[in-house]
């Protein structure tokens, strides 16, 4: 694999490969289908606030230009992003973590600085405790193109941002103090959203393949879009792809405190195996979006405000593993992996 938690700390990057041809198009939103009219943000039982991501579709993997570019980001591709989803508006904080699972795994404290130092099992650990407290299905992760989607948040090129100008936007290596930091302080994406690029990595559901992005290409479900869509075509695109049937590693998205800034393009791909826990390593949720669910947030946060007492038992009991459940049990942090070590 070429990819792996790699930046200033102390892993070499990969060798990066020959200049590649990649086409530069905005996302291009297409509610035809697809749009819903939920609230745009939504704030549910733990506090944690999601903003709703419209489906559209957009070019997946490194843009034009993009020297930085390492092998499993090409070719770039189009996507669309069929259904809605809302997105938490904040990586998960570790005021959130030790509400709803009891403990803080991380290395940087601090309330409202991102939980890290968590596996991918782990943060799957959390979300089976969310559904079950609030009685549902629908917490997730993103898929690895609903987050590449929403980072981009409409922008074609490497940062919906001015490069120049990061340090507004993202806690990395110039300015991180080798350090998470709180979540929020840096200015939003053009969706509202914080810190996706930089403060922790963020794992995402998929496996992680290497050439996935070609062979996705001529074995993923797709469909014809006209020229007019996407300026150049017609071609086939790819719909809601899921990631690699299979593989060794989860993949992270949006590099960290300990990267520089290379690592925190909308395109680059990281991955680990999902036992593995990082001070650099934590997560957001999404999640699907329905009428049900909007409303038993609705109707929980306001037994939640009457009586603390029963909210304390409902997160006692989303703590209980289900029935015939193999326990999930992630192992102590390695000193080297096959992806390289991390700090």
């Amino acid at each position: 694999m070429t990819s792996g938690l790699t930046g200033n700390y102390p892993v070499k990057p990969p060798l990066r490969t020959a200049a590649i041809r990649t086409i530069a198009v905005a996302a291009l939103l297409v509610c035809a289908s697809g749009c819903v009219t939920s609230p745009e943000n939504v704030t549910n039982t733990f506090n944690m606030e999601f903003v709703l991501v419209q489906p559209g579709i957009f070019m997946m993997g490194c843009s034009e230009g993009d020297t930085d570019c390492l092998a499993d980001g090409r070719p770039q591709h189009p996507v669309k992003i069929s259904q809605a989803f809302y997105l938490g508006k904040f990586e998960v904080t570790q005021t959130q973590w030790t509400a709803l699972m009891g403990n803080n795994p991380s290395r940087f404290k601090g309330d409202n600085r991102p939980v890290e130092n968590v596996s991918w099992n782990d943060a799957h650990e959390f979300i089976r405790r969310m559904n079950a407290l609030e009685g549902t299905n629908k917490y997730r992760l993103p898929t690895e193109a609903e987050w590449e989607y929403a980072a981009r948040a409409g922008v074609a090129t490497k940062f919906p941002f001015d490069a120049a100008r990061a340090g507004n936007h993202a806690w990395y290596w110039n300015n991180a103090n080798r350090q998470t930091h709180p979540v929020g302080e840096k200015q939003p994406n053009p969706w509202g959203l914080h810190d996706m690029h930089g403060n922790v990595w963020e794992w995402v559901q998929d496996w992680y393949g290497e050439g996935y992005y070609a062979s996705s290409m001529t074995s993923s479900p797709g469909i014809i879009v006209q020229p007019k869509e996407i300026l150049s075509g017609p071609r086939v695109v790819i719909s809601d792809p899921k990631g690699a049937a299979e593989g060794a590693a989860r993949v992270l998205r949006g590099g960290s405190w300990g990267n520089d800034l290379r690592y925190l393009r909308s395109a680059h791909r990281n991955a680990y195996p999902p036992d593995y826990r990082s001070a650099s390593t934590g997560f957001r949720l999404a999640v699907s979006p329905d009428s049900d669910w909007l409303d038993n947030v609705k109707t929980m946060k306001k037994q939640a405000e009457k009586d603390a007492a029963s909210r304390a038992e409902a997160v006692k009991k989303a703590a209980e593993p289900p029935t015939n459940a193999p326990e999930i049990k992630a192992p102590d942090l390695p000193s080297a992996g096959p992806f390289g070590t991390m700090p």
